[in-house]
């Protein structure tokens, strides 16, 4: 895991300001404090930043370059299948300097071109510098779980892993692009290619850019499909081939030089590939988990405690209090570099901040709820959509008396199901944390300042932001044909997923120097879980059902018929007390209103009326939007 950066000069002669790259090495040295370098080439520039994990010697340093210096490569990420590529590669007359995965992405490109890409399995985002082509070849890993920023002008090409790099080149000026503040009060994220500031760009999962004099085009090399007829017939021998298939890709990410770890939560994903990984290895596996202080409050820790002595692992955990969440909450906003509500951001910090001191690899369940459908939303969202489907025009009628029975507080849930009764799936689903009918979207109206309203109307009507069209609505059209429950999987492994939750797990593990890897994100997972029926995910009230019967007597059964909880900060009841003054110091301060966005008497009502309406997420959304103004536009400390 490192971190990258470059640039390209249009006009072929103009050579890049080793300054500059230097600077933005600087700014991401987190991402790799073991080792720095910086190659120049006429008109263009790259740089690497190391955190060694395979081959840690000198000869894995970076950027890299073939035998006869034709071909350099800066790499981010790790490529799983690179023992089985280096030989093919020796076989076909390759060259090897080292043993590490990047100089096989190297060779891999001498034989087969971009087509390389189709070759590899792994987390990466990479730049190829082609000397005899004069060619750029920048990609980014099919799912997303490597970052990959980048910034055209008349004259050059700039990427970087992180934003903030960008920012170190003086023709990148942070300018505040508002459609994608209305896209984040949609979203809580910010869905898309572009991003919160003009100009500068994400190369979407699953996609490359080749750059060639000024001629930049990028394309689509990966997607996730579904087939039309299910793979598998029976369950039994769906659970029996994901756990084989499990078995060999937690094999894989445990190839490493360096200690690893776990983070353990206790749930159903974590403890399955822990089962796995405890087999691989000879070395005592750590295992780590966070906790937050409070009475009554959900505890992983107890179940983690629970799973590291059924697997004999080295346990550790750490306790976030709420003075320590607030704290934090400037350093969140300076890594993650766009609003997220991502409250669960700030423990997975801290969390890795105390692996950090034990291991240099960290392994996580992350993505097995969107592969094989572990959210309650899934479940909810398809009973409604069968409901809706049995109940035809009827669904109509219902849906007033839903909305009604909402207005009690009891069943205040079940209002946003109303409307939902009214609208197609693909009208009111953008992404499991989010509808039409809750959060801001609910309360926009009221929210913004007419001056605010009038400029996003302009916007949309003059199409000057494409994040002010539905980035669910783009890939719904994609899945059209496919069941309800898989456009919503589709949906969310395109959006939610790249934008949010893998940004906050790249971030806030580098940020303390760890590398993340995630086995249930392996794009042969991910296939291997489309091509299942829905009744192998969802059945009826029970979710991620050929997970459960894959591991029904390998984990524990107090974890296997565990609820559901997600990473339960409290944060929730630390908005609504502990930090509710801080929230209004900076939300409702003369700067903050000086930016024009909202209506100072609907942010009071917002933030100190109690109308039984929990709007913590709101409130944490627009404390971080504000954050990230003071940071990034304001440039304070």
């Amino acid at each position: 895991m490192c971190g990258i950066a470059g640039k390209v000069n249009f006009d072929g002669t103009t050579p890049v300001d080793a300054g500059l790259l230097k600077g933005m090495l600087a700014v991401i040295a987190y991402r790799g404090p073991d080792g720095a370098g910086i190659h120049l080439s006429g008109p263009v520039g790259l740089a690497h930043r190391r955190l060694s994990i395979i081959d840690i010697g000198s000869s894995g340093a970076q950027p890299m370059c073939n035998e006869d210096g034709s071909v350099w490569i800066t790499f981010n990420g790790e490529i799983y299948n690179y023992g089985e590529l280096r030989e093919q590669l020796l076989r076909l007359g390759h060259t090897f300097k080292s043993l590490s995965d990047t100089e096989v992405i190297v060779h891999l490109y001498e034989q087969y071109g971009t087509d390389c890409l189709a070759h590899l399995t792994g987390m990466f985002a990479f730049a190829i510098w082609d000397a005899k082509d004069q060619t750029l070849f920048i990609a980014r890993d099919r799912v997303g779980i490597k970052p990959l920023y980048f910034v055209r002008t008349g004259a050059s090409l700039t990427f970087a892993s992180e934003i903030k790099a960008l920012l170190e080149d003086v023709q990148t000026s942070p300018c505040v692009n508002h459609g994608a503040i209305d896209a984040f009060l949609t979203h809580l994220y910010s869905p898309s290619e572009e991003t919160i500031f003009s100009g500068i760009h994400k190369l979407p999962p699953g996609h490359f850019l080749v750059v060639k004099g000024s001629n930049v085009r990028q394309e689509q090399y990966w997607e996730l499909g579904f087939p039309s007829t299910p793979s598998w017939t029976s369950l039994d021998e769906a659970a029996e081939a994901l756990g084989s298939l499990l078995r060999d890709v937690v094999r894989e990410h445990m190839i490493s030089d360096v200690p690893v770890g776990f983070l353990a939560s206790g749930g159903i994903d974590s403890t399955a590939l822990l089962s796995y990984a405890v087999d691989q290895t000879d070395k005592p596996i750590q295992t780590f988990t966070v906790g937050f202080e409070g009475e009554n409050l959900p505890d992983e820790r107890p179940y983690a405690a629970l799973v590291a002595s059924r697997f004999g692992t080295l346990h550790r955990d750490i306790t976030v209090t709420a003075s320590e969440f607030q704290s934090l909450l400037p350093l969140y906003v300076w890594h993650m570099e766009e609003p997220v509500c991502e409250p669960p951001g700030i423990a997975l910090y801290c969390v890795s901040k105390l692996a950090a001191r034990h291991v240099k690899v960290l392994l996580s369940g992350e993505g097995g709820d969107e592969a094989f459908a572990g959210y309650p939303e899934y479940r909810n969202f398809l009973l409604l959509e069968k409901l809706k489907a049995r109940t035809g025009p009827l669904s109509h009628l219902l849906a007033p008396l839903v909305s009604t029975l909402g207005t009690v507080s009891r069943f205040r849930k079940f209002k946003r199901y109303g409307g939902m009764l009214r609208s197609p799936l693909s009208d009111y689903y953008y992404s499991r944390t989010s509808t039409p009918f809750n959060g801001f979207n609910a309360i926009k109206s009221e929210l913004y300042s007419s001056d605010f309203k009038h400029e996003l109307c302009e916007r949309i009507n003059g199409r000057a932001s494409t994040l002010l069209d539905q980035p669910s609505t783009r890939q719904f059209n994609v899945v059209r044909q496919q069941s309800p429950l898989n456009q919503m999987l589709f949906v969310d492994t395109k959006t939610w997923l790249p934008d949010d939750l893998l940004i906050k797990a790249d971030r806030m593990t580098m940020a303390n120097s760890l590398e993340l890897r995630v086995p249930f994100l392996d794009h042969r997972v991910l296939e291997f879980a489309a091509g299942l029926p829905e009744v192998f995910k969802v059945n009826g009230l029970s979710t991620k059902v050929v997970l459960r019967k894959a591991f029904a007597t390998k984990i524990p059964q107090e974890v296997l018929n565990r609820k559901k909880a997600g990473f339960p900060v409290p944060y929730k009841r630390w908005i609504g007390k502990e930090m509710r003054s801080y929230v209004a110091d900076n939300v409702l301060s003369s700067r903050a209103m000086s930016r024009g966005y909202f209506s100072r008497p609907a942010l009071e009502k917002l933030i100190f009326r109690d109308d039984g309406v929990d709007r913590s997420s709101e409130k944490f959304s627009l404390l971080v939007l504000e954050l990230w103004h003071q940071r990034f536009v304001d440039r304070t400390a």
